[in-house]
């Protein structure tokens, strides 16, 4: 068996797909403090239950719980910042795939973390289960 495949074309259903480009999503910005305590390894999680967003195919919201942790290097992520960005995906269309790593680089970019763990946990949706989970270490 060969390395390389030869995949069939994408969306052969011929679907109307439209995901939301990211320069129009209009996130908020994601904001950060300091850390008072640098080169203290300490876990901070975050458990996000109301997840939405819209499903570029159907155009029907998809829900999910997004599980966050992260070990701060030196800033950490404002929580108020984190709501309003988690809240603005209400209205956008992208795939689990897709919200659950820029959500890792959005939040990658704002605080500069030494570990990221990230869980999306969607609702069933067609009888299928979907969890997306994706992660990221600080190179030393």
């Amino acid at each position: 068996m060969t390395n390389e495949m030869n995949l069939p074309p994408t969306n052969q259903q011929q679907l109307d797909i439209r995901s939301t480009p990211r320069d129009e999503m209009g996130l908020v910005q994601l904001d950060s403090f300091e850390y008072e305590f640098p080169g203290n390894e300490i876990w901070v999680e975050f458990e996000i239950p109301e997840f939405t967003a819209i499903c570029p195919f159907s155009d029907f919201p998809d829900f999910a719980t997004i599980k966050l942790k992260y070990v701060p290097n030196n800033r950490c992520i404002e929580l108020k910042s984190l709501k309003l960005y988690i809240n603005g995906f209400r209205e956008i269309k992208i795939f689990h795939e897709h919200v659950i790593n820029l959500i890792l680089e959005d939040f990658v970019k704002a605080c500069d973390p030494l570990k990221v763990e990230i869980e999306g946990d969607f609702n069933v949706r067609g009888n299928i289960k979907t969890v997306v989970r994706a992660s990221y270490r600080k190179s030393e």
